[in-house]
């Protein structure tokens, strides 16, 4: 929520700064030139399942404030947020009718958004499956696409890195939301002999997570968002099993006895993998971490960079010459240094590269060449 409120305001602060437009007096003897900003109309907002409000609202202030319509198509899993949203904005900010509109549904209500001739652009966060679709199907009818999509996010640990202050921010960045979201950690690269230091205190803090209520403010992971989410993890645990991978932390049994209904995985650790494993590759989203030791600062950089992915990367050290060359030579969107999540701010864009990311600008403050067009003016008067 918090996330979503920075949104609403700096929407609200690019309107008086970034979207009004240049001029220039004088380009030539007697004319003048002068650049205008004006809205397009309608767009379709497409969310996940994770972030059902924040993600929406990575675009919908944006859209709002430059003058646009939207029209948003919350998850079918998480639809609840969305509807208390538009309540908000019709009862209590009393936007004018049309300007926010919510529909429910799934593929065919996408397609329909997309295909619908007065819809002129669409902005998604999702699956890359779902984002190449969306991609393409746009793409052949002309409309704009926003699209943030997978991730596969690797987080290396140079053996300087100060390892109590790693462990506790590792825990966030790959079990935080339960593992459940693209900027989480998936490939934990311990370099050198920062394997020794990092992976055992890494596991036993893991092993210690107290699983429960999402709600319960004691409960520092809750459950798999749905039976088939779970499902989904319990298949790649077995696919890296049979790969090859050791599970040294099995997370499968947990239970919590409050809710023996839950979806609940316990965080869960495999060791030996190696770059060519479909857990280091595929996305799993879930809470499992997948740790390949590198030799050197560049093996780990070719490793992150081998993914199809450039959603995110993170690095963990004391050196600036290590986070310097990290920073230059990573292939991705989002960078941490000593960070977990590598979350921005509303007031920079949300980064994304290769199959992490389809379009041309990014969401948050890059919204404004998204949802605006420019029209460039020429006068002369006699």
């Amino acid at each position: 929520m918090r996330r979503l409120i920075e949104n609403i305001e700096t929407a609200a602060a690019m309107l008086y700064t970034l979207y009004k437009g240049e001029h220039l007096d004088q380009i030539a003897v007697d004319i003048d030139e002068t650049l205008v900003r004006e809205p397009l109309g309608a767009f379709a907002i497409v969310g996940p399942f994770n972030f059902p409000i924040m993600a929406p609202f990575w675009f919908i202030p944006h859209a709002i404030a430059f003058g646009d319509t939207v029209v948003v198509k919350p998850s079918e899993i998480t639809p609840v947020g969305m509807y208390w949203m538009c309540k908000v904005l019709h009862e209590e900010v009393k936007l004018p009718p049309g300007v926010f509109n919510v529909i429910h549904g799934s593929r065919e209500v996408v397609e329909a958004l997309i295909d619908h001739p007065d819809i002129r652009g669409i902005a998604f966060v999702g699956s890359t499956r779902v984002a190449r679709a969306i991609y393409e199907r746009a793409g052949k009818r002309g409309k704009r696409t926003l699209l943030q999509a997978g991730a596969k996010n690797y987080v290396i640990v140079m053996p300087d890195a100060k390892m109590d202050k790693t462990v506790a921010n590792l825990m966030s960045s790959f079990f935080g939301n339960t593992g459940q979201r693209c900027l989480s950690g998936a490939v934990l690269v311990p370099v050198g002999e920062a394997y020794e230091k990092l992976v055992p205190k890494f596991k036993e803090t893991a092993s210690k997570l107290k699983l429960g209520y999402g709600l319960d403010e004691e409960t520092e992971m809750g459950p798999l968002a749905t039976k088939k989410g779970k499902e989904r993890v319990l298949y790649y645990i077995e696919k890296g099993l049979e790969e090859g991978a050791k599970l040294t932390l099995d997370g499968r049994n947990a239970k919590v006895p409050e809710y023996p209904n839950g979806y609940f995985l316990g965080p869960s650790v495999f060791e030996e993998v190696t770059p060519d494993m479909t857990i280091a590759k595929e996305e799993i989203f879930g809470p499992v971490a997948s740790v390949i030791r590198a030799e050197t600062l560049d093996e780990a950089i070719e490793m992150a960079n081998s993914t199809e992915y450039g959603n995110a990367a993170s690095i963990f050290t004391s050196s600036g010459e290590y986070a310097r060359k990290f920073r230059r030579e990573i292939i991705a969107g989002n960078i941490g240094i000593n960070i977990g999540i590598a979350a921005p701010m509303a007031f920079f864009p949300f980064g994304g590269m290769k199959a992490s990311f389809f379009g041309v600008v990014h969401g948050q403050i890059d919204c404004l060449d998204f949802f605006t067009d420019k029209k460039i003016v020429i006068t002369r008067w006699w």
